[in-house]
């Protein structure tokens, strides 16, 4: 048996429409995994689905809404007769719960509510619904570096993200006599839709948010997707056969810096 193969396991990936999500999905397909693609947006599952041929299936649900889950669950059983690995890639911040135009005295409760659903109720639900059929399989949540240090602007999705995390390690233990093993992945800072201006200018340059980061980063710049999907594939496959309830920063070491 292959270490890191994933060839006749089938996988769901949540927030598959987006540039992490997108290239988890991919990197699982590569492994040799089926994959199912969640997210809202059908046309980004249905151009990822045709890159990947006939190893790919498109689920267009939403994750806060347990029936659209419950009916992807079915259909994904109805075309491979199995579930062995979710991965839960979505999840976002939310604009009006973040520190920067307002203070944290003034954030809205709603904004609040609203990200931690997104990140923390949108990672349990498919937890319940596609987890309840895995055996001896795996569990990937994807948390954030925000979730281990104070980052400015993003309070809400940093406690969010925190929350993950507590559930993985819960999972981890509430799992394990099924054979099924949770872990998450801790992303540093990737460019992705939401945060592209943030860190980038119009002409591609480093905003000066963006270069505070890079000097914070020991690697010097901002991660690839792809580098996210390489260790999304290690904790789903036999490789990682012993490793349950832990968080793995994917970072460029920023988390291991204290700038000094």
């Amino acid at each position: 048996m292959e270490l890191f193969s994933l060839e006749d396991r089938v996988a769901v990936v949540t927030g598959a429409s987006g540039v992490l999500g997108g290239a988890i999905a991919r990197g699982l397909a590569v492994a040799g995994a089926r994959v199912g693609l969640l997210a809202r947006r059908r046309g980004p599952l249905e151009d990822l689905a045709d890159s990947l041929g006939e190893s790919a299936l498109v689920l267009e649900a939403d994750v806060l809404d347990a029936a659209q889950l419950e009916l992807a669950r079915a259909t994904v059983l109805d075309h491979w007769d199995r579930i062995d690995i979710l991965v839960n890639a979505a999840g976002g911040n939310v604009p009006a719960a973040t520190v920067g135009e307002r203070s944290f005295f003034e954030l809205p409760e709603a904004a609040l509510d609203e990200v931690v659903k997104l990140n923390f109720n949108g990672t349990v639900l498919p937890c319940q619904v596609f987890g309840s059929v895995i055996a001896g399989g795996a569990i990937v949540n994807i948390s954030s570096l925000a979730a281990h240090r104070a980052l400015t602007r993003v309070v809400g999705y940093g406690a969010a993200k925190a929350a993950v995390e507590n559930l993985t390690r819960w999972l981890a233990v509430e799992l394990a006599p099924q054979g099924v093993r949770v872990n998450a992945v801790a992303p540093g800072f990737f460019v992705g839709e939401q945060n592209r201006t943030l860190l980038l200018d119009e002409s591609g340059a480093l905003t000066e948010r963006g270069e505070r980061i890079v000097k914070a980063t020991p690697a010097g710049r901002f991660g690839e997707p792809d580098e996210l999907a390489g260790t999304v594939i290690w904790l789903c496959s036999a490789a990682a056969s012993f490793v349950t309830g832990v968080v793995i920063p994917v970072d460029g070491g920023f988390d291991a810096f204290s700038g000094v």
